[in-house]
């Protein structure tokens, strides 16, 4: 059964917030980009479906290899401006677990980091599967617990502002959950009836500006961006203030931040 009070939290949690995301959170998520189509073997002449393409950046990726790319997404704002960066793919609204194509239309599919915001993450995996033909394959990235610095930060700096995360967010039931480690992603994609499961953990840097990760939170984007809009202003200063603080060490000469992250990349065979 689908989770329909999660689902759309996170449809009105992503409302008319493309442009947010990509000053921010966008260029996070960007970096597994290359690694990921490598792990679905996107190449020229494949078809390919980016589900959940924000503003493109995966499909952008797969159309410069040469692949014929459907790029979809729930978000009206998201799917302008993947209209706007990817013009050469079919771009075109749809969300998981139900994708609006038939049985076995593509070579491959990928979700980067998307499972995360889906309120029954196994469903959406079937439904990847599904659109695949045997021999075909599918990538999905996810972020790790424990978490890495990076996303550490956040949780840091709420705590230390005083302030105390609101319970009432939606969050997976926890029969529909899984570990978000090598081993609990890997288990998901083979209950789906996937073959050949890989998961490799990526470490790297995310390089910012202070100001332009900033962003993402003070846009209301992501759990931590609902937090802090929830905030008087002067809980949202501490918050900031301590993000100043917390964030600090991570700094270059020249300001910008370098920040410890990772993501788990899975990859798998359609039989």
């Amino acid at each position: 059964m689908i989770d329909t009070d999660f689902d759309a939290h996170e449809r009105s949690a992503w409302a008319g917030r493309a442009e947010a995301y990509e000053r921010s959170f966008g260029r996070l998520c960007a970096y597994p980009a290359e690694a990921l189509l490598d792990a679905a073997e996107v190449r020229a002449g494949r078809r390919v479906i980016d589900v959940g393409t924000g503003p493109g950046t995966v499909a952008a990726a797969a159309l410069a290899r040469g692949a014929a790319v459907v790029a979809v997404d729930a978000e009206a704002s998201m799917l302008d401006a993947a209209w706007r960066n990817v013009p050469g793919a079919d771009v075109r609204e749809a969300v998981l677990p139900r994708l609006p194509f038939p049985a076995g239309g593509f070579d491959a599919a990928v979700a980067n980091f998307v499972l995360n915001h889906v309120g029954d993450p196994a469903a959406g995996v079937a439904e990847l599967r599904r659109v695949v033909h045997p021999g075909g394959r599918v990538a999905v990235t996810v972020w790790p617990f424990p978490q890495p610095p990076l996303q550490r930060l956040w949780g840091e700096a709420v705590a230390a502002a005083g302030v105390v995360a609101q319970a009432d967010l939606p969050r997976l039931a926890p029969e529909r959950d899984f570990p978000r480690t090598e081993a609990g992603l890997t288990g998901l994609l083979t209950a789906a009836g996937l073959a050949d499961v890989r998961c490799l953990t990526l470490s790297w840097e995310h390089r910012a500006a202070p100001a332009d990760w900033w962003a993402g939170p003070a846009a209301g984007i992501g759990s931590i961006g609902l937090v802090v809009q929830r905030q008087p202003a002067a809980a949202r200063e501490r918050i900031r203030q301590e993000y100043d603080r917390l964030s600090a060490p991570y700094r270059d000469r020249d300001g910008s931040l370098a920040l410890p992250t990772a993501a788990l990349l899975a990859s798998a065979r359609v039989d």
